[in-house]
């Protein structure tokens, strides 16, 4: 029963995140630390010592797989809290594929929101800058390219995390 409880938790955190993602471009804290605590207890209390060490490694790499992304001023501090917990959730090697399909699955919703936006052209001319400028300097924010000061469309990456979490968990 407790393992089989997992995915429906995960689900469920994601899509909870999904909806204010969604309607006010923001996930919750309380939504982010709550699932990653209730994670920790859940498997400590499952899985003793190695349960907790689950848990804890899993938050761990999930936290460290995007927040370069966050220190490059491309993605939300919600989403690197988002896939830190649902890492809590799924453990150490699930949370590098939720981020992996969830990348894959972000790569592809935004070609198509680019699309629809008309914005395909100066996305791929940004792309291009932002490459030879790490090139010369080295990854650094490029304050025009950030989410708090660039125009371009964005993308609710709580949804394909949703997306990585539900394949990570089929593959399971």
């Amino acid at each position: 029963m407790s393992d089989g409880l997992v995915p429906y938790v995960v689900v469920c955190v994601a899509s909870m995140a999904c909806v204010t993602d969604i309607g006010r471009r923001r996930i919750p804290n309380v939504l982010t630390f709550g699932a990653a605590a209730a994670a920790v207890v859940f498997h400590g209390a499952v899985g003793g010592g190695h349960g907790l060490l689950l848990a804890l490694s899993g938050c761990g790499v999930g936290l460290l797989l995007f927040l370069p992304f966050f220190a490059l001023g491309g993605m939300g501090g919600g989403d690197v809290k988002l896939l830190a917990a649902l890492g809590a959730w799924v453990g150490p090697g699930d949370a590098v594929w939720l981020a992996i399909y969830a990348s894959l699955a972000g790569g592809v919703l935004g070609l198509f929101v680019a699309m629809s936006r008309n914005y395909l052209g100066t996305a791929v001319r940004n792309l291009k800058s932002m490459i030879v400028s790490w090139w010369l300097t080295g990854p650094r924010p490029l304050p025009a390219m950030t989410l708090e000061d660039s125009k371009a469309p964005r993308l609710a990456y709580a949804v394909p995390m949703l997306i990585g979490a539900m394949v990570t968990l089929w593959f399971r």
